[in-house]
């Protein structure tokens, strides 16, 4: 494939998180006729607290409230969502800032866990400057007893949904389903720990109940994301890919059930498997 700089439109986004450009693709031993293709956006966006800068994360723009409520209450910035006042969404000539007001009792948090690297596309510990910052103590979830088939029905929406990804082929997605499999909430991002913030960020905003079904990821399962699903307070996780040793471990210790390579007709249960059977 390539791509010629001045054919990048800029200014012409085809969905949201996405720009258009023309390619040429080599194939069969010969290059074809440019078309036109999408590619997902990755920018810059700084995060800062009270004036106070945080962290850097590489992102996919879009759905930033939702964003920085679920990266705020995931990462223990927050207790809750009232905790956030105001999100100021500034558009810099190298990326985004977005300045998060907070309340003035928690501002030691910001202080305390202040960040000083810029992380690659959707790495939430990049820069985190100890290890009592990565494994944060958190409250076990109230069990959640889930059919596998409702997990493999989500998995069979998923792809549908990803309206980002049909066109870039290049996000990841995180998800909510309900009780019945249906996906009630999805956000995408090239990261996924992005992904799943603006997710949880969504949740908390529209007052999902986190305990009537279960968080769907594209990605695998790794120890961070698991840590984050607890912090929502979701009994189950499920991952399309595998998950970490880490993650299993974290897993059964919070009292979430985890399932990873949901596909067509199966999954595995790596914690709890009791909690996915069959009625």
């Amino acid at each position: 494939m390539s791509v010629n700089d001045n054919d990048l439109s800029l200014d012409a986004p085809s969905a949201a998180g996405a720009l258009s450009l023309s390619v040429q693709r080599w194939q069969n031993g010969q290059w074809q006729t440019p078309v036109p293709d999408h590619v997902a956006q990755e920018v810059a966006i700084a995060v800062v607290l009270n004036g106070i800068s945080h962290t850097v994360m590489m992102a996919t723009p879009g759905s930033f409230e939702d964003f920085a409520l679920g990266f705020a209450y995931s990462e223990g910035l927050i207790d809750h969502p009232g905790q956030l006042y105001g999100v100021d969404v500034q558009v810099q000539d190298r990326g985004i800032e977005l300045h998060l007001e907070v309340a003035a009792e928690i501002e030691w948090r910001v202080r305390e866990r202040r960040r000083s690297l810029a992380g690659r596309t959707g790495c939430g510990l990049c820069g985190a400057e100890s290890l009592t910052q990565v494994q944060r103590s958190l409250a076990p979830v109230a069990s959640v007893g889930l059919p596998a088939s409702v997990l493999v029905r989500a998995h069979e929406q998923l792809q549908q949904q990803q309206t980002l990804q049909a066109i870039t082929g290049a996000t990841h997605a995180a998800a909510w389903v309900n009780g019945r499999g249906d996906i009630a909430c999805l956000r995408e991002d090239v990261g996924r720990h992005n992904a799943l913030d603006k997710l949880i960020g969504a949740m908390l905003r529209q007052q999902i109940s986190a305990n009537a079904g279960a968080v769907l990821i594209t990605s695998r399962a790794s120890f961070e994301m698991v840590q984050k699903t607890v912090a929502l307070g979701a009994g189950v996780l499920a991952a399309v890919s595998a998950p970490t040793a880490l993650a299993v471990q974290t897993a059964q210790a919070a009292n979430l059930c985890l399932a990873g390579f949901v596909r067509p007709h199966q999954l595995v249960a790596y914690s709890f498997p009791e909690r996915l059977q069959e009625n």
